[in-house]
């Protein structure tokens, strides 16, 4: 058998299923990899390998459980564990254990998933880093706020991993390292036992190594069946906008659009030059409006109970916020829906728009977990999104692109990416 990390997650849990292979054999491999690049990537806050040992002897003693039988995750240090510390990234939270599993979490044991452990997350899913580094190059930052999982991922360590995004936190990162990351249409997986920022925002989404095992684990957590049995369809249409924040955008983000609208020219799509509209230009302010009235509001125990134990730059975020008033907010509220209103006519014929999914290669250092400039208007609107690795830029890092679909259709946009990544390999 080819080394097992390299199989989908769908095919695995079918040879596990059928004794073809072990889950204990199959969990070595991805330990072994912890073994050798955690030390340096740090992308785990929770992790015994002992217990998981005993997840996987036991999965191997029982009859399948479901479609994830004996599949590896990793869970962000947001989402609630009862059997592992979870500390939302705050040293307010150390050693806090949770009285029940997040919905999603449950939902993936249920299906017989394996939680090998909990991923550094930033400071309440904010913009203070936790100690994960690029997997790629430990110089840079793997991005935020789910720096661990898309780390994990990116290094080897696991197949699949949660993720959040309220502004950027699940596109960035997989852009920066190397991996799918989806974000689903808004609420697709529930949010009950994560630690919310903003109820208007806040998405679950996961990252994984490829774009049909992103699809079938939200498949699995949801129930959808289209998802779960998505296929490259005939030459679909892409739209390519740049969106009203084009400005920001790097030359290795703009080299992987040329070159993503290239491999889907040569793959048969038809491609459209979409016009930027008008109504586009205030919804990265719309999103920072809502996400900072919002989060001081939901962190309003940690900022009056515990303000001693907030980093300086989630406090300077805390005294931001507080300047926003409810008018501005509801203002923004008001606008976000009018725009959402007309994204059919955005769309068009297109079955995804293909936009940045970063500025660029992931920032040198660890203080800073990069712009999510080119995210939070679709996190705004609540579209699903998909991030697609494309090239390695001038540093050697990483860089992405971002397909958006309509809202509810998550199903349509993954086949388009599944087309994409195909086309994409085709051209390599």
């Amino acid at each position: 058998m080819p080394d097992p990390t390299s199989l989908s997650v769908r095919y695995v849990a079918r040879e596990i299923a059928a004794r073809r292979l072990s889950a204990k054999d199959y969990a070595a491999a991805w330990l072994e990899r912890i073994a050798a690049r955690e030390p340096v990537i740090g992308a785990w806050q929770h992790f015994d390998r002992e217990a998981v040992l005993e997840a996987v002897r036991s999965c191997d003693e029982e009859s399948p459980r479901g479609p994830l039988h004996g599949i590896p995750i990793g869970v962000k240090d947001l989402i609630d564990t009862v059997d592992m510390p979870t500390g939302y990234g705050s040293p307010i939270y150390q050693g806090h254990r949770p009285a029940a599993d997040a919905a999603c979490v449950a939902l993936a044991r249920a299906a017989g998933a394996i939680v090998l452990g909990k991923t550094v997350t930033t400071e309440f899913a904010y913009f203070a880093p936790g100690k994960t580094v690029n997997p790629h190059n430990s110089a840079h930052t793997p991005g935020g706020s789910s720096s661990g999982s898309a780390a994990a991922v990116g290094a080897g360590m696991v197949p699949l991993a949660f993720g959040t995004q309220t502004a950027g936190s699940v596109i960035r990162p997989a852009s920066y390292c190397g991996v799918v990351g989806y974000k689903t249409s808004f609420g697709l997986i529930p949010r009950a036992g994560i630690k919310s920022l903003s109820e208007t925002l806040d998405t679950v989404g996961v990252m994984a190594r490829t774009v049909d095992d992103a699809a079938y684990f939200v498949a699995i957590l949801t129930d959808r069946r289209a998802l779960r049995d998505i296929a490259a369809p005939l030459p679909p249409r892409f739209g390519f906008c740049q969106t009203p924040m084009w400005a920001e955008a790097e030359r290795a983000t703009v080299a992987a659009l040329d070159q993503a609208r290239a491999a889907l020219l040569a793959a048969g799509a038809a491609v459209d030059d979409v016009a930027v509209p008008a109504e586009h230009a205030g919804l990265v302010a719309a999103q920072e409006t809502i996400m900072g009235y919002e989060m001081v509001r939901a962190l309003s125990h940690e900022r009056i109970r515990h303000s001693a134990q907030i980093s300086p730059r989630l406090a300077q975020l805390f005294d931001h916020g507080m300047t926003i008033g409810a008018e501005a907010y509801d203002a923004a509220l008001a606008e976000t829906l009018a725009v959402r209103r007309r994204l059919d006519e955005f769309f068009g014929e297109c079955a995804a728009m293909v936009v940045p999914a970063a500025p660029g290669e992931a920032p040198a250092g660890q203080s800073y977990t990069g712009n999510p400039v080119f995210n939070r208007m679709w996190t705004l609107l609540g579209t699903p999104c998909v991030t697609i690795p494309v090239l390695k830029g001038g540093n050697g890092l990483p860089v992405g692109v971002q397909l958006v679909g309509r809202i509810g259709d998550d199903a349509r946009l993954m086949e388009a990416a599944l087309f994409a990544e195909r086309a994409l390999g085709e051209a390599s």
